[in-house]
């Protein structure tokens, strides 16, 4: 009897998770990453946009295409990370500084749009940002994502 009602635990535990993910899963999808970039960047100005790189479709400078648009889009989309989570932000920031996964070129968002990858520019606008820097851009985010804007 106690077996069975640790796995109907289990089960309604793993249910209540299977959800969690499904409403994280459709956040990411319906977010924009462009968007929540302008937002990111009204709440934190000073923050790098590093949106200098020119466009492969009609050789002008691409604008919208921030860092933190591709961030947004490496961690959702490439990564498959919560929208919601510090510590998943995080795990993203460390990706940046060459201190957890190993980030790839060839599938980094803009390498496909852009005309120089801006993968590396990304890492060291990264990389010069303060400890506090990067503790408000994380917040910031979570923040959004969490509807505590």
């Amino acid at each position: 009897m106690v077996v069975g009602v640790m796995v109907t635990g289990l089960a309604a535990s793993e249910s209540k998770l299977t959800g969690i993910i499904g409403i994280q899963r459709a956040i990411a999808q319906s977010t924009n990453s462009r968007e929540v970039s302008q937002r990111i960047y009204q709440k934190l100005p000073d923050l790098p946009r590093e949106n200098q790189y020119i466009s492969k479709e009609n050789g002008k400078v691409a604008t919208n295409n921030t860092l933190v648009s591709r961030m947004v889009g490496y961690h959702f989309y490439l990564k498959g990370r919560a929208p919601n989570y510090r510590f998943d932000w995080k795990l993203t920031l460390a990706d940046y500084l060459g201190a957890n996964e190993i980030m790839y070129d060839t599938s980094y968002p803009g390498h496909d749009s852009l005309r120089k990858n801006p993968l590396q520019g990304d890492r060291t606008a990264i990389k010069k940002l303060s400890r506090r820097q990067r503790n408000a851009l994380v917040q910031t985010l979570v923040d959004y994502f969490s509807g505590n804007q």
